[in-house]
């Protein structure tokens, strides 16, 4: 119960901040929108019907064709998420900024609505539209959730061209931009992990000083040189970003001539990381 209503204050949190993007950067300045929110932005320009009403009848219907594709959690979280989006949006439409600058609305805007999304998606949700798309995407194609979103939202954005012009498009694909590095940030968290594959005659020792000195375990992967044919053994270990300056320094004490790559790790489950079941 009690982790039913953090996640409750989160999903409103990040509907009034995504709310609050719209209302006090992207109306104000004439920005476009992805997803559902940009077609509410151009029926508002059009015919100034209320966002936050348009908002939650268009989503609604959106809601009724992605409900076959996510759990049942992720639905309850999505309905709550476009609810208080759409009573959000009314409560703060009036609302204003006393700012003239259209790049800095932009970056505001898309960290503003990056922040929101994010918190949303994190917690298990999402404001339906085009996200619900990018969840899809992320379950059955494997896209990271931030650049599927940023693909269906720029495809919606593109279309505001006609009405919001050349200029303010552009602002508005740097808004997105933005949005979408922010998102990413929120959802992947501020210690992103990393995985390092390491190639060395001295693999026992450098095994051995990683579990000693940085307490990881460490995997033996069997191999063979390509060019000489002999047995090589490689070392694979996925630590965290600020344990890559001590890793090298275990490596280089033991071996200099150790060959090491470095990739970046989205996710990890398991023992030291996150458990599985979360």
């Amino acid at each position: 119960m009690k982790q039913r209503l953090v996640d409750l204050g989160f999903l409103a949190a990040g509907s009034l901040l995504f709310a609050l993007a719209v209302n006090l950067f992207v109306i104000p300045n004439q920005f476009g929108e992805g997803g559902v929110t940009g077609v509410t932005i151009i029926l508002y320009y059009l015919f100034q019907w209320p966002p936050g009403l348009v908002n939650l009848i268009l989503n609604a219907v959106l809601m009724g064709i992605g409900y076959k594709f996510l759990d049942k959690t992720t639905i309850v979280y999505t309905v709550i998420s476009v609810m208080l989006n759409s009573l959000f949006l009314f409560l703060t439409e009036g609302w204003r900024i006393d700012s003239n600058e259209p790049v800095i609305n932009a970056v505001f805007g898309g960290v503003f609505a990056g922040i929101g999304l994010g918190l949303i998606i994190r917690t298990g949700g999402t404001t339906a539209g085009s996200t619900i798309l990018a969840r899809i995407a992320h379950k059955y194609l494997d896209w990271n959730i931030s650049y599927a979103l940023l693909f269906f939202d720029l495809i919606v954005a593109g279309a505001s061209f006609f009405i919001i012009g050349a200029q303010s498009l552009m602002l508005t694909i740097v808004m997105l931009y933005v949005g979408t590095k922010v998102m990413d940030f929120i959802i992947e968290g501020v210690n992103p992990k990393k995985a390092v594959t390491i190639v060395s005659e001295m693999q026992d020792q450098i095994a051995e000083q990683v579990n000693a000195q940085m307490d990881r375990g460490v995997t033996v992967l069997y191999g063979y040189g390509h060019y000489t044919k002999k047995p090589r053994n490689m070392l694979y270990i996925v630590i965290h970003k600020q344990e890559v300056s001590q890793l090298k320094k275990i490596v280089r004490s033991l071996d200099p001539r150790a060959f090491i790559t470095i990739h970046d790790v989205r996710d990890v489950f398991g023992e030291g990381f996150v458990e599985l079941s979360k």
